[in-house]
């Protein structure tokens, strides 16, 4: 499963936790403007938007699981079993298949607004990439610095959320996870006021007990309640390195650890997390053995050029001994 999130100070930053049992060796991949995007339905973009992100690059096509393009304009698909429903062929609509999804949209599209204009002509494609490389049961978050949705292809076509807490997870569908916000809403960081009768005052033995009944375990439907509290909460300085730091706090406060999630093929656990500062092009990551953030400028490459450029993730723990 997965937590994506916004985060804004000064610039504005999207990232997610990419949660699962093991990893496809993905890169931090960057797709320049002239490099040939070819669409199943769609035929091929020679010349748009260039965009960096994590990627399974595959016959030189770059499979993103979550990117940003050079204008902003961000976008992470997250696992969504049971729920996602992807279509035969439309006539009338634009026909692009779940792989093609986020190139297809930040290859074009300057703003969430834009990205509406096309979600509104377009329909998921129920089309594999290859025999051996089957679709994905996904949902999506799609976010500029003023504001986020979600898209959901469901049995009842697809689904577009306005998204004000900036923060996604899995199952249910993102509908319920905003009903579902009201169960908490007297969650608060202050400190508590005693309400539990009149004239019977109680007072807190602790800090932090406004927010009692905050959920902790891994579930998506919790993860995506102590996500929105931390992000709606969290404040940071405005410099990069406070607020890349402050946005991965957040990442932190829903990360999965090995072992405490046992699936059919393993454990579930937190392969990378991402922190894209969105205005300026740099896309940060950690990962499970290595919490040293390491960065990739897309402007520091030839966004004119025509090949995709790939970083392998560093993996292993990186210690600073400091004596």
């Amino acid at each position: 499963m997965c937590t994506a999130a916004t985060y804004k100070t000064k610039d504005h930053y999207f990232g997610r936790n990419l949660d699962y049992e093991f990893s496809y060796s993905e890169t931090v991949t960057v797709t320049p403007r002239s490099f040939p995007l070819k669409f199943r339905r769609r035929g091929t973009i020679e010349r748009h938007f260039a965009m960096i992100g994590m990627a399974f690059v595959q016959e030189n096509y770059p499979l993103y699981y979550d990117a940003t393009n050079e204008h902003g304009l961000s976008m992470a698909g997250l696992n969504f079993p049971g729920n996602a429903d992807y279509k035969p062929e439309a006539k009338g609509l634009d026909n692009v298949t779940p792989f093609e999804f986020i190139p297809w949209i930040l290859c074009q599209c300057k703003t969430v607004a834009e990205a509406r204009v096309l979600l509104a002509k377009m329909s998921l494609l129920n089309e594999d990439f290859s025999p051996s490389l089957k679709l994905s049961p996904l949902h999506w978050m799609i976010s500029d610095r003023d504001e986020s949705i979600v898209v959901e292809s469901v049995k009842d076509g697809l689904k577009v959320y306005d998204n004000p807490v900036g923060v996604m997870t899995n199952n249910p569908t993102f509908d319920f996870h905003m009903l579902n916000l009201a169960n908490y809403m007297g969650l608060t960081r202050e400190e508590p006021v005693s309400r539990f009768a009149e004239g019977f005052e109680i007072k807190p033995y602790s800090r932090g007990m406004g927010a009692v009944g905050l959920p902790g375990d891994l579930s998506s439907a919790s993860r995506f309640i102590k996500a929105a509290f931390t992000r709606l909460n969290s404040m940071s300085g405005e410099t990069e390195g406070e607020s890349v730091s402050q946005f991965f706090h957040i990442l932190a406060s829903v990360a999965q650890q090995k072992g405490c999630c046992r699936v059919e093929h393993g454990f579930e656990y937190t392969i990378y997390s991402s922190c894209c500062n969105t205005d300026r092009g740099i896309y940060y990551y950690t990962t499970y053995e290595n919490s040293r953030i390491t960065g990739v400028d897309m402007h520091r490459e030839n966004l004119d050029g025509s090949e995709l450029v790939s970083y392998p993730v560093i993996e292993g723990q990186d210690i600073l001994m400091q004596n």
